[in-house]
């Protein structure tokens, strides 16, 4: 497992991710250290692969990897392999697992009543991420691993999804600032990610309409007309609906003209540099910071 064996070529094949991509996630995120050969290239164990491998797959449930990393570091040990890191406190961890037990035995009542104890502990931010975030993860690997029912999946997911979501429909915003639409890419129905970036506009004072999944092409130039919004976001996370989300987003350039259009997903990260230069002005990066940024722009 501590063995350096793979090359960043031989990672970037096995795990379908591109070199540089992998390379700006270690920088940026510092989350695994490879190791160095006497001509100082990189070498991968298999921990590192293990580790890498879980992050692609929460990339792919709709979290940015940013949001991955910091699911990693407050789960712990959830990843196969995964050493020990930055545990959430004790307080947090004995709520979680208290949620989960609710979740696990269809106990409703309970459930709801932990859902609104860590909104009382923490700020919405951390327990949507943290806390609520760290559940959905958990729930999903155990249904991957074949410990629980796809009705128990369905069950905590929804639970959880209706908490955040009501949360965001009650948070105020300002009039006087422009309205945004929010919306899943097309193909997409992944909505984590986009729940987070939604409540980070209407904390930021945003009018925001949230539309969740995704819609057909059709039905979403139907709204814009409607609503007549300044800003649509779109969220992408597979790597197949990629083509699908850029074509749209020409459509929407040319047919709506003062229509700023952002985009954002794990998805965006394994983008060629072709790609990236042509679209470099809708994409918004992955971290809040880089979301202020583009809004600025």
């Amino acid at each position: 497992m501590q063995e350096g064996k793979y090359n960043i070529k031989a990672v970037s094949k096995l795990l379908d991710i591109q070199s540089g991509t992998l390379r700006a996630w270690e920088r940026r995120y510092k989350f695994i250290e490879p190791i160095r050969n006497e001509s100082g290239h990189r070498l991968y164990t298999e921990k590192h692969l293990q580790i890498l491998k879980w992050l692609i797959t929460k990339t792919k449930q709709g979290f940015t990897i940013s949001q991955a990393v910091s699911l990693l570091e407050s789960t712990g040990t959830l990843a196969p392999g995964v050493p020990e890191t930055n545990r959430k406190d004790e307080q947090a961890i004995k709520l979680s697992d208290e949620l989960i037990e609710a979740l696990l035995n269809f106990n409703e009542n309970k459930a709801h009543m932990m859902i609104s104890q860590a909104f009382s502990m923490y700020t919405i931010e951390q327990t949507i991420v943290d806390v609520l975030g760290s559940i959905l993860v958990q729930i999903g690997d155990k249904w991957e691993r074949g410990e629980i029912t796809s009705a128990h999946e369905h069950f905590a997911s929804n639970i959880i999804k209706s908490r955040i979501s009501s949360v965001m429909h009650t948070i105020p915003t300002n009039g006087f600032l422009p309205k945004a639409l929010t919306v899943c890419a097309p193909g997409e129905k992944h909505e984590f990610g986009l729940l987070i970036f939604t409540i980070f506009l209407k904390r930021k004072g945003y009018e925001t309409i949230y539309l969740g999944e995704s819609i057909a092409d059709k039905d979403l130039f139907t709204v814009l007309n409607i609503i007549k919004p300044s800003y649509l976001f779109m969220s992408c996370s597979l790597k197949e609906n990629l083509a699908g989300t850029f074509k749209l987003v020409e459509s929407l350039l040319k047919d709506f003209p003062d229509l700023k259009v952002g985009l954002g997903g794990a998805a965006l990260s394994l983008i060629s540099e072709e790609d990236r230069t042509a679209f470099s002005g809708v994409l918004m990066g992955d971290t809040q910071s880089k979301w202020e940024e583009w809004l600025k722009g």
